[in-house]
């Protein structure tokens, strides 16, 4: 069940990092993150808010972790994705994204001392190899062609605030309900996000009201906030960041997936590669046999 809610949430997450390249035009980068967990906490108020308030009290005596977790996966993370895809291409977007389960093994042993197995290393680095023969279209060496600018240095920002994200689950307490914690981060969240937005709003940066736009927060908010936040906290707290984080790179897969079925794009030998290569590199970090993660 945990590998289901990983693969479910990279696909919503495919999503995401698609419209909001599409959208940057209509949509201001910090409207985009305010308005889209603005409506995903009204949409938890009708079922989750009440979670966060029957459990006030334990909410208060982890409002720390919960204030943390807030700014860095809620407000910072997202924020800075929008703010990148304004300055840079989807490809390299999710090129350097693709360095979320190294960052989130550095991160995890830093502050948990958890290791990753040489076979988890291994993993790790096959399914890099899959994401970076899809993105240079299985010529290896276009990517030395491939430039960065800003907007890439704000995306490795991002995933190092996703990793932190992560890695700190592993303080989850026990006795807080899943929905009490997604109701408490987006609340910190949207308190860092508010007067942010204001101040995009007096720069005369505004959001044009269409139904494309409206129909992409409204996606952002559901898909991408709500239910694959849920699917990636509950996951990782079952299997832990260092299983779970290999399953980023299934975003250049479902991006394929979803160009061919919506775009009419086409399959190419290269794409069935890297996408084994993937599959491969997250089995041999997901299922093993031997022991389990070490601490030192």
């Amino acid at each position: 069940m945990p590998y289901l809610l990983l693969i479910l949430t990279t696909l919503f997450w495919s999503g995401n990092f698609v419209i909001s390249r599409g959208m940057h035009a209509d949509i201001p980068p910090l409207t985009l993150s305010f308005w889209r967990w603005l409506t995903a906490f009204l949409i938890l108020s009708l079922f989750a808010v009440k979670h966060l308030w029957n459990q006030r009290e334990i909410a208060a005596k982890h409002y720390r972790f919960i204030c943390i977790q807030g700014v860095l996966g809620v407000a910072g993370f997202n924020t800075l994705i929008y703010l990148a895809m304004q300055t840079t291409t989807a490809i390299n977007a999710v090129l350097v994204n693709s360095c979320i389960p190294v960052l989130i093994a550095v991160c995890s042993w830093i502050l948990y001392r958890e290791v990753m197995t040489p076979r988890q290393c291994f993993g790790v680095f096959v399914s890099l190899c899959g994401v970076l023969l899809i993105i240079a279209r299985g010529e290896l060496n276009s990517l030395l062609g491939v430039s960065f600018n800003r907007g890439d240095l704000l995306v490795l920002i991002a995933a190092l605030l996703w990793a932190l994200y992560s890695a700190n689950l592993k303080r989850y307490p026990k006795d807080l309900h899943p929905m009490a914690y997604q109701s408490g981060i987006v609340l910190s969240g949207l308190v860092v996000l508010l007067p942010c937005y204001l101040f995009e709003l007096m720069s005369g940066k505004v959001m044009s009201v269409t139904t494309a736009s409206v129909s992409t927060i409204l996606y952002v908010a559901v898909f991408a906030s709500i239910l694959a936040f849920i699917f990636w906290s509950r996951a990782v707290r079952e299997v832990g960041a260092n299983k779970a984080g290999p399953f980023i790179h299934l975003m250049p897969v479902f991006s394929t997936i979803l160009a061919v079925i919506f775009l009419g794009e086409k399959i190419h030998p290269y794409h069935v590669q890297g996408i084994a290569m993937i599959f491969i590199g997250i089995t041999m970090t997901t299922f093993r046999v031997g022991k389990k993660l070490v601490k030192v």
